[in-house]
């Protein structure tokens, strides 16, 4: 008795694949859109912080144009106190009497000492 032997022209081939249809879109069109999209936000951010920086830059000014007007309101205001501690010293002492050296307005400057000395 012989041994079995392949059918003369050998056997037809298995099918051991599934021929499915890939879902979905290439990864390349992924990688592209993922890169419209990552583009567009940065632009979108660059312009964000330009405006801030604009902002920021208009916000400054405005400070600066400011402070002659804030510094005049400030003189006006110890100019007042002045004339005040003026009239309050007269009215106590009786006459007026000058601690400085000169007529002219001087500026006060404060000194904050500690409360407690410790030695």
């Amino acid at each position: 008795m012989g041994q079995d032997l392949p059918p003369t022209g050998g056997y037809e081939p298995v099918q051991y694949k599934r021929n499915l249809p890939a879902r979905g879109f290439r990864p390349a069109y992924y990688l592209l859109a993922m890169g419209a999209i990552m583009t567009y936000g940065f632009i979108k951010l660059g312009k964000g912080i330009r405006e801030q920086n604009e902002l920021a830059r208009e916000k400054m000014w405005s400070r600066i144009y400011l402070i002659p007007l804030l510094q005049a309101e400030e003189d006006r205001d110890l100019v007042r106190k002045h004339y005040a501690d003026l009239a309050r010293e007269k009215e106590l002492m009786g006459k007026e009497t000058s601690a400085y050296n000169s007529d002219r307005f001087v500026r006060p400057t404060f000194a904050v000492a500690p409360a407690n000395i410790t030695k």
